[in-house]
């Protein structure tokens, strides 16, 4: 019977729970740091803002537009300093995300090859390998190198890549909006068209960033697994869905449709109960939304390491207990002798002569 690596690795997302839990714990560090950091940056800024006696009247005036005159007056006055600060946060944060997902994707990689190398050597090697598909998958196996030891440097490149890749397509996504804001010039406005144009530029930046980040997000496995450095890992990551796309689609699509409709769920469950804001207090509304936030971003988690799984049981499975075993040939009926139908006259019952039958 093949190995169905869809279900590997929801199998091993379900055995092992710790591995959700590291991916959950280098992810959520780096989370809960930029979140408590924007919350801290925001509230130093909003303390180091001037307001002066003429903003305050302005405040006063409850007019809309000497109101919002007077904010984006007050918001302008330390906003330098705001920008080198995000600037200096945002470059810290990458820093910590990128050592943060190298160790972490490290540990789990590790941990995916020891299981699948100790379950592939025990299918196989257990009743010992009895025809030459067998033998070449217990070779494999038991040749397997422990090549993971430098797979450090190479994976804080890789996630440098993956970070380098997410700043160009912010900057993409500003450009398509500049590039699209000259089909609208002040002049003659034409917002409908800026939109038609910027929609698909968007959805372009969007895709190849997409892409880019999966196959860096993939080329990591073999960092660890071989021990390549990052272009190596990336030359590895594009044969490997060369040679085995049907499988790494159908792994990618599967948790892709599972996390679709975790999305899809936490999204109703979010929205649910702001409806009943006016009914309870806002204290417990929030507390729901925020605690299935946290539930979704956990199973996405979970979902990913389902994902990583399977990647990694494509990769260690040898490709003779991936495939269907062939069927056995049907076996050809004999052929039976036609039956006679006509009567043989040179039979001596049937002469008209008589003991000639005796006779004979």
């Amino acid at each position: 019977m093949a190995i169905s690596p869809t279900a590997e690795g929801f199998r091993v997302a379900f055995r092992r729970p710790s591995l959700t839990l590291a991916e959950v714990a280098w992810r959520w560090t780096a989370g809960a740091t930029a979140a408590a950091l924007l919350l801290f940056g925001l509230s130093e800024y909003l303390r180091t803002l001037p307001v002066t006696n003429g903003e305050l009247l302005l405040l006063r005036t409850r007019h809309p537009y000497l109101v919002g005159e007077a904010i984006a007056h007050i918001l302008r006055g330390s906003l330098n300093r705001v920008v080198i600060s995000a600037l200096l946060a945002g470059v810290l944060l990458a820093v910590l995300w990128i050592v943060a997902a190298s160790v972490g994707r490290m540990a789990t990689v590790r941990a995916l090859l020891d299981y699948f190398r100790r379950e592939d050597g025990g299918k196989v090697l257990s009743d010992g390998p009895a025809n030459d598909a067998e033998r070449d998958v217990a070779s494999h196996v038991s040749t397997k190198s422990e090549s993971e030891n430098n797979a450090l440097p190479s994976l804080l490149r890789l996630n440098f890549l993956r970070a380098t890749v997410v700043l160009a397509a912010a900057f993409g996504f500003v450009g398509a909006a500049i590039l699209a804001g000259f089909a609208s010039p002040e002049a003659h406005p034409k917002p409908a068209l800026a939109f038609i144009i910027f929609l698909p530029l968007a959805a372009l930046i969007f895709l190849v960033s997409w892409a880019l980040n999966w196959i860096l997000s993939l080329a990591e496995m073999f960092a660890v697994r071989d021990g390549e450095d990052a272009v190596g890992a990336i030359v590895a990551a594009v044969g490997f869905c060369r040679d085995r796309t049907g499988r790494v689609f159908a792994v990618t699509i599967w948790t892709g449709l599972a996390h679709l409709c975790a999305f899809v769920a936490a999204t109703t469950v979010v929205s649910m109960p702001m409806g009943f804001i006016a009914l309870v207090p806002w204290r417990l509304v929030v507390a729901v939304m925020m605690l299935a936030t946290v539930v979704y971003f956990a199973l996405a988690d979970w979902l990913y390491m389902a994902r990583l799984a399977g990647y990694v049981c494509i990769a260690e499975t040898p490709e003779a207990l991936l495939s269907p075993a062939p069927l056995p040939p049907t076996p050809q009926p004999t052929p039976t002798p036609p039956l006679q139908t006509t009567i043989d006259r040179d039979e001596p019952i049937l002469s008209d002569l008589p003991n000639l039958a005796v006779e004979m």
